[in-house]
């Protein structure tokens, strides 16, 4: 009589959703989409310069064709756990036990803290820049808006209206599913160390934009820091999606009514 064969259970699954990483594997998985990023600008780069687009829609393209399948991958981790579409049991922080109040008022207080120590410290991103990052090839580099400098006004503005829904907020969403969702739980022999290394590794993630790790990890370790000990992912989600789609949807509103002239040529 035949004997059924018992699947095997996938050991990179079994690795990936395992309840801690390894240092090597974790510094990996924060690294390697960065560089696919990068790799991707350049590829579309031409194409898009071709087009007479801004090198900003280069960046959108790149974060779109990799973060794209990174929430695939997650979905997929999640169908392997749970015979279906899920995120549960691959992402964590997801029991909401901060209540609603006291949510708004966090996510309120951390995006005035994103914003203005962002923008306290873009003096500190400028001299790191000419110090160190002034050979980078890349369009634009070296200041915040310098991806558009050099296009009319109507091509900024409707540059930054396609880009809105995927640069301000729905790349920034998949980023905090990714890191703090899914890796950031995954450090736990780190202890209270596990959220300043996250933001770390999320900081270098941003090759693009190496001049402002210094800053990055100043501004950025309040949120990872507050998910990690309420245990609520909401919170980072609504400090960076939410940060990125104010300053996203502020600078496309000033273009419009004409209040940021130095945006364009």
């Amino acid at each position: 009589m035949a004997t059924k064969e018992i699947a095997r259970p996938n050991r990179v699954v079994e690795k990936l959703l395992a309840d801690r990483h390894s240092l090597p594997l974790s510094i990996t998985l924060h690294l390697v989409p960065g560089a696919l990023i990068v790799a991707v600008y350049f590829l579309v780069q031409p194409v898009v310069k071709a087009l007479g687009c801004p090198s900003f829609v280069s960046w959108a393209i790149a974060l779109c064709l990799v973060l794209g399948p990174v929430l695939l991958g997650l979905l997929w981790l999640g169908r392997q756990r749970n015979g279906r579409l899920s995120l549960r049991g691959v992402l964590k922080y997801l029991d909401k036990p901060v209540s609603g109040g006291k949510l708004v008022a966090i996510v309120a207080a951390l995006i005035v803290w994103f914003v203005v120590v962002s923008t306290v410290l873009i003096s500190l991103d400028n001299a790191v820049y000419q110090a160190f990052f002034t050979w980078l090839p890349f369009d634009g580099a070296g200041s915040a808006t310098g991806y558009l400098h050099g296009y009319s006004r109507s091509t900024v503005i409707i540059t930054l209206a396609v880009c809105l829904p995927l640069t301000g907020f729905s790349l920034p969403l998949i980023e905090e599913l990714y890191f703090r969702g899914f890796l950031l739980p995954r450090l736990p022999q780190l202890g209270r160390w596990a959220p300043l290394v996250n933001t770390v590794l999320f900081s270098l993630y941003h090759f693009w934009s190496p001049w402002s790790f210094i800053s990055r990890v100043i501004f950025f370790l309040p949120g990872p820091l507050l998910v990690w000990w309420k245990k609520d992912l909401r919170l980072s989600i609504g400090m960076h999606p939410g940060t990125t789609l104010v300053l996203t949807a502020g600078g496309l509103i000033a273009l419009i009514f004409n209040l940021a002239p130095g945006l364009t040529s």
